[in-house]
């Protein structure tokens, strides 16, 4: 049994700022290591249900955070800061499942912690088929595409909201309660990991109930942006559609272009702050 790891880390326990998730940070290391331990109870908790294989896709930042030989379960270990594909480069139809780990909630949330969508200085909201959508669901079109159910996801609870739209039934450790979007209330990590261990396990054990993303296609993926000049860069793409001063649209049946498009979107806009 072949699992997907997408591993992100503004959701892991105890972290609420930018200092302790971006390289350089004077915490960093300490705050790395803490996300390790969770993506390793992840796998570990998938090995105890009979997991055998397992794929880590560093999606965080410059994607680069972890160290490869301290991956649990002898996971492969897909890291570097271009991707094709982003956070969900390496799915293909080979896996059995997808867990999202140390995700966290969308810059259209009510105070989720660290709250973003991608490009927190472009986006200001981002929604499929009209409902809000954080990275989780974002990133649902690419399992929609390959047909691999998204099982389980960490973070807070917002996250797990958000997630659950567009994956039904998914199951999901909340391992903090944000107060604001720089404050929480985090489990000790130690516990943190153990519901994460065993919700792993019930994801794997559960697995042949589980449901694919309900995303119907054809899908329209919404953009709010920060500014026009976003608004305008987005709109020389072919596909997108300006619908507003700050706003465009896609609209595709194939999910899997879809995604693809915005992330050329991310891609291009970001070259207005790099």
């Amino acid at each position: 049994m072949k699992i997907f790891i997408s591993s992100d880390m503004e959701g892991t326990a105890g972290v609420v700022d930018w200092d302790q998730c971006i390289a350089g940070g004077a915490r960093y290391d300490y705050y790395t290591g803490l996300l390790t331990h969770e993506i390793n109870a992840a796998i570990e908790g998938a090995m105890q249900a009979g997991a055998t294989e397992f794929l880590v896709n560093d999606a965080h930042s410059k994607m680069s955070n972890l160290l490869p030989d301290a991956l649990a379960g002898s996971a492969g270990y897909l890291s570097g800061r271009f991707k094709p594909m982003y956070m969900m480069q390496g799915l293909d139809e080979s896996f059995d499942a997808i867990f999202l780990v140390s995700y966290h909630g969308s810059m259209g949330s009510n105070g989720s912690v660290l709250s973003h969508t991608y490009f927190p200085q472009g986006f200001a909201e981002v929604s499929i088929n009209g409902v809000v959508a954080g990275e989780a669901g974002i990133n649902a079109l690419v399992a929609k595409a390959y047909g691999v159910p998204i099982v389980l996801v960490t973070g807070d609870a917002t996250t797990a909201e958000e997630t659950e739209r567009f994956c039904p039934g998914i199951l999901a450790a909340v391992v903090k309660k944000s107060v604001s979007r720089f404050s929480a209330e985090s489990l000790h990590p130690q516990v943190a990991c153990d519901l994460i261990r065993e919700q792993a396990r019930l994801a794997v054990e559960g697995l042949q109930y589980a449901r694919e993303t309900t995303i119907s296609v054809p899908a329209t993926l919404g953009i709010r942006f920060r500014s026009s000049d976003y608004a305008e860069l987005a709109s020389r793409i072919a596909g997108v559609v300006r619908t507003g001063d700050l706003a465009a649209t896609i609209t595709d049946e194939d999910p899997l272009r879809l995604y693809r498009t915005f992330v050329t979107i991310v891609l291009l806009c970001r070259g207005l702050v790099e």
